[in-house]
């Protein structure tokens, strides 16, 4: 199993996942053309995707839904409410590319399994997918307001995360964004911060090799070193000591990850 966060942030979300057999992206939040970039820059072709796996319907996970479906003739799974909360969003999908994948349910492609799994965030009924082959486990988790213990219970012991570390909370406080938004980043049904995404991943990681990328950073109230440097601090006053068994990555709104073998 292979991933590559091929972009991450309020611009835009996509992240491709794929085995021997199968290939997913999971949101397709740029523009169709800015997608074909992406793949081209990890070497993959669009046209040979499996599906398209979507967390919720928010612009910045779905603005090229619709015309790349339509262009490569894509199945695109998401569930009831969030199919509903799109219409009107990514134009006609044909209805046999269009399929049901229902909140906490697994999936089976092959040798790939994906479970879905439900995330707290100001939309219908946003949920995240874990994927599994051979022993192997890929979490990816971003948009959630705070990370609980039935989360936990699924991305528990991953090989690999996505993992959202939103904003800095004193960045986010001081900034130039209205108390409105503040205060829904924020809240229960926000994004996390850099610490609690560090003090949720302290509770799940298990003593093996780990590979975490710092995932959905806000433009405005993060930056990348700072990111990486409170996670470390966080990880480590909860007794892991990143670099161990845990290695943190960078991600970009822009650049696509290398493929990563998980």
């Amino acid at each position: 199993m292979r991933f590559s966060v091929l972009a991450s942030g309020s611009t835009g979300n996509a992240v491709y996942v794929e085995n021997d057999e199968h290939s997913f992206l999971i949101d397709a939040g740029l523009s169709g053309k800015k997608m074909e970039q992406l793949f081209a820059n990890i070497d993959r072709d669009m046209k040979n995707l499996s599906g398209i796996l979507v967390t919720h319907e928010h612009s910045d996970h779905i603005k090229g839904l619709g015309v790349i479906a339509r262009k490569y003739n894509i199945p695109v799974f998401a569930n009831a409410k969030t199919w509903t909360a799109m219409d009107g969003l990514v134009g006609t999908i044909p209805t046999d590319l269009c399929f049901d994948f229902d909140m906490e349910t697994v999936k089976t492609f092959g040798g790939l399994d994906i479970q879905s799994f439900a995330v707290s965030h100001d939309a219908a009924e946003p949920m995240f997918y874990t994927f599994y082959e051979n022993g192997r486990k890929l979490v990816v988790i971003t948009d959630t307001g705070y990370v609980s213990d039935r989360m936990k219970g699924y991305i528990s012991a991953a090989d690999a995360y996505v993992f959202e570390s939103n904003h800095d909370v004193s960045m986010l406080q001081m900034g130039k964004y209205p108390w409105s938004i503040k205060r829904r980043i924020l809240s229960d049904v926000g994004h996390v911060s850099n610490e609690d995404a560090a003090v949720a991943m302290a509770d799940v990681v298990a003593e093996k090799p780990t590979q975490i990328y710092l995932a959905h950073l806000s433009k405005d109230n993060n930056m990348k070193d700072l990111a990486r440097m409170s996670v470390e601090q966080t990880l480590q006053s909860c007794g892991i000591m990143a670099g161990e068994y845990l290695h943190l990555h960078d991600t970009d709104a822009n650049e696509p990850t290398r493929l990563v073998t998980v």
